[in-house]
């Protein structure tokens, strides 16, 4: 059993232990998805039983989903340091940006401002936006995102007369920049414009508090440094954009009221910009991961360990010969991305797993290599993973050894 005061030695083993997966192999992408934790898997399973069982459409079991999903949504506010009425539910950050995206009541001529470094599931609104209402695009190079002066004046740039709303990471998927988000806030109120945040790679990497930033939306996945499964995510609703009546989607969910002539009145607090269709055990499973987070592990042992290790890998790596860290050293989270010179990331990533047994990801806008670097990895681990990217360092993909000189078996190395 994991205990929030634990001494090292003993908790580090009870949370491998708690998540099955680290002993797989190296888990270095819960940029990605993170490891389930026992203890959620088993929820899981215990709910969809309970549906076999006796099905999922009597009230008793209506009225306990209810109570699920206020138990996800004061998990999450827990730990992005807000109230649950202020969090809706989502089943995924790309829903919640989207939600984010079509809030703004937009007209001719308005302007949407992001940055170079944004995911999809940011931009692919974005996109739709500018394809389907003709809003002004605009996409402020930033750089690797590592210099705080240089981010801001490329966006003090891009937020010109009529930005409605500036889209933006607090950590870059691509680079592992952490953007300096109350600063931009302060920027795009200061001209008007209201602030969506991908919390994607930060919320449950590094501290986040959304009362502090000032954002106006903020979201929020569960499957990655949550460790709930996917379907699931959250979306924070600021009072200054609860206060607006319009909803591009809708459905039961978002109403406290609606009769059969349409006349409805939507929920007073976030839950507005829920629709419909959640999957319960997945409710539930994102619910206890975030808990389980929050108050057996610690919240505050998970940032400062999470910042030590992936600091730790960004420096060992960077004394490869031929490997080159594009992750800022000063404006990190868990995400460290490199290149291996005379390498494409996807050879080099196909070498790495072999000799490793790591479970990373390439990035191909960049053509480098991610790792996400976690509270439950250990220094021998990224000690392993380092060598391996030393051997592959030394050799092209024509004079690399077929036969791996590194030999891992599960659990260990041999």
């Amino acid at each position: 059993m994991v205990g929030p005061f634990m001494p090292d030695d003993e908790k580090l083993p009870a949370i491998r232990e708690a998540l099955p997966s680290t002993a797989a192999g190296i888990y270095l992408n819960t940029g990605t998805c993170g490891p389930l934790p026992r203890e959620t898997a088993r929820a899981m399973a215990e709910l969809e039983g309970i549906e076999l069982r006796t099905g999922r459409a009597d009230m008793a079991y209506w009225k306990d989903s209810a109570e699920r999903m206020n138990e996800a949504r004061a998990a999450v506010a827990a730990v992005i340091g807000t109230e649950p009425r202020r969090m809706a539910l989502t089943h995924a950050t790309t829903d919640g940006m989207n939600v984010a995206t079509w809030a703004v009541d937009w007209q001719a001529g308005d302007r949407v401002v992001t940055t170079s470094l944004e995911h999809s599931g940011a931009l692919g609104p974005l996109w739709a936006l500018h394809n389907r209402r003709g809003v002004d695009l605009a996409i402020a190079d930033i750089g690797t995102g590592g210099d705080q002066a240089e981010v801001l004046a490329a966006l003090d740039r891009a937020i010109a007369p009529k930005t409605r709303l500036v889209v933006l990471s607090h950590v870059t998927w691509a680079t592992g920049a952490r953007l300096p988000i109350a600063e931009i806030v302060e920027l795009a109120h200061s001209r008007g414009a209201l602030v969506a945040v991908d919390g994607a790679q930060a919320v449950g990497a590094i501290p986040v508090s959304v009362e502090e930033l000032g954002t106006d939306f903020y979201a929020v996945p569960g499957q990655k440094w949550l460790l709930g499964p996917e379907g699931t995510g959250a979306l924070y609703c600021a009072p200054s954009v609860l206060d607006r009546p319009r909803l591009t989607f809708a459905g039961y969910a978002a109403f406290e009221s609606l009769d059969l002539a349409a006349e409805g009145k939507v929920w007073p607090d976030a839950r507005r910009f829920e629709i419909a269709g959640y999957h319960q055990p997945s409710v539930l499973g994102f619910a206890r991961s975030t808990a389980w987070l929050s108050m057996y592990v610690g919240l505050d042992w998970i940032h400062e360990r999470t910042a030590r290790l992936a600091g730790e890998a960004a420096a060992i790596l960077a004394e490869v010969p031929g490997v080159e860290v594009v992750t800022p050293r000063d404006r990190m989270a868990g995400l460290v991305t490199f290149r291996i010179a005379g390498w494409k990331a996807g050879p080099a990533l196909g070498e790495l797993s072999k000799r490793t047994l790591c479970i990373a990801r390439t990035i191909p806008p960049l053509d480098a290599i991610r790792i996400s670097v976690g509270f439950y990895n250990t220094d021998h681990e990224l000690g392993r993973f380092r060598d391996g990217v030393a051997l592959v360092a030394a050799h092209t993909p024509e004079t690399i050894p077929h036969r791996p000189a590194i030999q891992v078996l599960r659990g260990g190395v041999e």
